[in-house]
């Protein structure tokens, strides 16, 4: 590929003149590196030595591409050999000449550059793509035979980070992603992450084992904490003080296997050279410790969520920062966490204040509250770094410059880091004079709860990173992956990662040219024309909006039918874009609109052009995910316009019109939920059978099958008529999902339309809810199982569904709303 051309070449026969020659023009740094370079020096040293770093990244490449083992040399090289940063070479092997013998050396500082460095090779000269299984998995069907890899230019090429880190995680992606995983799973994460460069991920896996240890020092019994900890769906907003007791209490199983699974994910990270986030204390406390410390500084906090603020899951407990119990609490676990795993890397999550409101906006008060929860931390570690979700400064008016700068400030220079959690849309760095001098990390948010949606900001994510590290004064330190959920729009996650390595802002047009042959591992003109309309619509949304899926399908309205108002405008062609809306007076907060930043029609011409290509393209499992993901966008979008057909005939007194078109809907669900089952990466069974493979026996069985069914419905706690405040948050487009959960909801509330027409009444809303709240509930409940595996052609029933629901005489109403909000 040429692509090597535009990159910094060097001669490993040079490498010792690096230092000399090659930082002015390239290196990149900012003040921010400055203040943790102490901290990057002391990870240096304590790193494993050479030979454990080469072989967990040949281990990484034997289960990549085992047929290649051979072909590629891995070596670990000082920083200085990389002119003092983190980098990769990649060089023609001196010793090949003939097929078995190594044909390309990698060198790197760790294993995370080496393994990097093999990703950018196999992506820029082999045309290959590696993303998650569910999204398709790995194309290396262009990877040449052995002994015919691609060479590299002679002078070898040489690419350095601008940045030192590469972060990755939020502190919930534990639980919508993460909570049934054991450690093959976990295994696979691991490589995936450092192919991509990642070299900060969280490592919050197991937590709990160390907390039942440091309470048990402070006189709170295992019965105790039964009410504390969360269910293993719902520990990530346990963990944060948002609920409590929800979904548990967790057997003493749980927390032994986690355990031994956080061993085991802390030791690949750090034979890798990672450098693992290991949580701190943030003042959440079981609700024994007041009895036992009647002088402390204890606080219940306000209801997060809960319908009636029932104190079985609310009000968790907030131990002060300035009482001195809190020091002792967050030494003894921070002291725990060193026994137990026998190291750190001395960064540090604690986010005490997430979602959670400080008591006063003192500044003197919240300065104090800063320096003891960074007390708390270095009593346990004397090098230990803060590392903070900056979320809170997004989420919480409360959070002025003021309060602001006492929190950041509050720690040494240095001694804490910020994550700029959802930079790609609503950045703070640049709004807060970088932090206030504060080292932060670029952070790409993208996805909420794990909710399958086509969507993203390509030209933000190419440009982003590279405004914030080159603008005046900059204190970043490094970019980062911060969704709630993975598994979905692998383009997206290609580019983010990338810009870890990218010293210039990409040409986000071009990179998605060289991405769609790579991705199916041939470049077909029709596919990527596809792609560019993608990129212009899907992948460019650019209203600043939170994209949580609220679809139709998976988040039905609850909402009487007389608040749904449809412009006159709707009836005829549009030639007013400012008149293109639907419109839903919300007045009860019982509705969170889906979300549309794009022509629809534009999309159904790119599914037009991916299906045309499938004869083609058919047997690549990367474009099976991608045409069933677009088709399913094009349906779930298409599914909303036939909603407000509903409503439209409801409004309009016409029944058949109701019942027509309530069925045409119904017949969509179950219709996308055939199509969904094409894809292993579409199933709701691999989700509920990895929750019971970790249960001992039937009863946990059942405890953790409601919590992993719990989590994509309801959320959190209802009553007969109220449901839950977080209900569909975590919805997931997932084959039997739609079937066996989505369409029978949709279909109660139809009924009740059809009822009212008939009987001439209005909308029954109370009733409406509590048969869909007990069907929820029952769901829950159930014990009916699910494919695990996939079946069916995916082509086949795209086109199928293609030619049956977007080539309708309709569509053209639809096409022409495609501009259209639902405000």
């Amino acid at each position: 590929m040429a692509a090597s051309s535009s990159f910094p070449a060097i001669s490993l026969l040079a490498l010792t003149f690096i230092i000399f020659t090659f930082p002015s023009a390239v290196r990149s740094s900012t003040i921010g590196v400055d203040y943790i370079s102490r901290l990057l020096e002391i990870q240096d040293r304590e790193r494993p030595a050479p030979s454990v770093q080469v072989a967990a990244s040949r281990g990484v490449l034997r289960r990549l591409i085992p047929s290649h083992s051979s072909s590629f040399d891995f070596q670990i090289v000082s920083r200085e050999i990389c002119g003092g940063s983190s980098c990769f070479i990649i060089k023609n092997h001196p010793s090949f000449k003939r097929r078995g013998d190594p044909e390309i050396l990698i060198a790197g500082v760790t294993g995370v550059e080496i393994l990097a460095g093999l990703h950018w090779y196999l992506k820029n000269w082999c045309g290959a793509h590696i993303s998650w299984e569910k999204t398709g998995g790995a194309q290396l069907f262009s990877v040449p035979k052995v002994g015919f890899l691609p060479r590299v230019q002679d002078a070898g090429i040489l690419i350095q980070r601008p940045i030192p880190w590469n972060y990755y995680q939020n502190a919930v992606t534990s639980s919508y992603t993460f909570a049934w995983w054991d450690w093959k799973r976990w295994e696979r994460e691991i490589d995936w992450m450092a192919l991509q460069g990642i070299n900060l991920p969280l490592a919050f896996t197991g937590q709990e084992a160390i907390w039942q240890k440091v309470f048990q020092k402070f006189n709170i019994s295992s019965s105790d904490l039964d009410g504390f900890f969360g269910g293993p769906a719902f520990l990530a907003w346990s963990r944060m003080g948002n609920l409590h007791g929800w979904g548990g209490p967790l057997p003493q199983s749980w927390f032994d296997q986690q355990l031994i699974l956080q061993k085991n994910i802390l030791t690949r990270m750090y034979e890798l050279g990672m450098t693992p986030v290991l949580p701190a204390f943030s003042g959440n406390v079981p609700a024994s410790l007041k009895s036992i410390f009647p002088s402390a500084k204890i606080t219940r906090l306000g209801n997060w969520f809960t319908v009636r603020s029932d104190p079985r899951w609310c009000c968790t407990y907030l131990l002060d920062a300035t009482d001195p119990l809190f020091v002792e609490i967050g030494r003894a676990f921070i002291e725990q966490q060193l026994k137990e795993y026998g190291r750190s890397s001395h960064i540090y999550n604690c986010d005490t204040f997430d979602e959670n409101t400080p008591p006063v906006d003192d500044t003197e008060y919240i300065s104090s509250l800063g320096a003891a929860i960074y007390r708390g931390i270095q009593s346990g570690d004397s090098d230990a770094v803060w590392l903070m979700q900056g979320w809170l400064f997004s989420y919480d008016p409360f959070w002025r410059p003021p309060q602001m700068k006492a929190l950041l400030h509050s720690v040494p220079v240095g001694r804490m880091v910020v994550l700029d959690l959802f930079a790609e849309v609503k950045p703070i760095w640049s709004s807060s004079e970088q932090f206030y001098g504060v080292p932060y990390i670029w952070c790409m948010l993208h996805n909420f709860a794990g909710n399958i949606e086509m969507y993203g900001i390509l030209d933000s994510i190419a440009s982003g990173p590279i405004d914030a590290r080159t603008s005046k004064n900059s204190t970043m330190v490094g970019v980062g992956m911060s969704m709630e959920g993975i598994e979905q729009n692998p383009v997206v996650y290609d580019l983010m990662s990338e810009m870890a390595f990218q010293h210039n802002k990409v040409d986000a047009k071009a990179w998605i040219n060289l991405y769609s042959a790579r991705r199916y591992g041939k470049s077909v003109p029709s596919v990527q024309d596809a792609w560019n309309i993608l990129y212009h619509t899907i992948y460019n949304c650019t209203d600043g909006a939170y994209d949580k899926n609220r679809d139709v399908i998976v988040s039905f309205p609850d909402v009487d039918p007389s608040f749904i108002s449809i412009p006159h405008e709707r009836q005829g062609h549009y030639k007013n874009p400012a008149l293109q809306r639907l419109v839903i007076k919300e007045i009860t907060e019982s509705f969170d609109q889906p979300h549309l930043w794009y022509s629809t029609a534009d999309v159904v011409h790119a599914l037009k052009l991916f299906i045309a290509s499938g004869d083609e393209l058919s047997q690549s499992n990367t474009y099976r995910y991608d045409l069933i993901d677009l088709t399913r966008q094009a349906l779930a979008k298409y599914a909303n316009q036939l909603f407000l057909n509903v409503i439209e005939a409801y409004r309009s007194n016409d029944v058949h019109g109701v019942s027509e078109q309530s069925q045409r809907f119904l017949d969509l669900v179950e219709d996308m939920d055939t199509l969904l089952g094409c894809h292993e990466g579409f199933l709701l069974g691999p989700w509920l059978e990895s929750a019971k493979q970790l249960a001992q026996h039937e009863e946990q069985k059942k405890q953790f099958e409601w919590n992993a069914r719990t989590q994509i419905t309801m959320w959190f706690d209802n009553t007969e008529e109220e449901a839950s405040l977080l209900r569909d948050y975590g919805n997931k487009y997932w084959s039997g999902l739609l079937r066996d959960y989505y369409g029978p909801r949709a279909a109660i509330y139809f009924k009740f339309l059809i009822e009212s027409l008939k009987e001439g009444n209005n909308f029954q809303l109370k009733s409406w809810r509590r048969e869909w709240i007990k069907l929820t509930n029952d769901w829950q409940n159930s014990r009916n199982t699910f494919a695990v595996e996939s079946g069916g052609n995916a082509l086949n029933i795209s086109r199928w569904l293609y030619n049956k629901y977007l080539l309708t005489p309709d569509i053209e109403s639809f096409n022409q709303a495609s501009a259209s909000h639902i405000i």
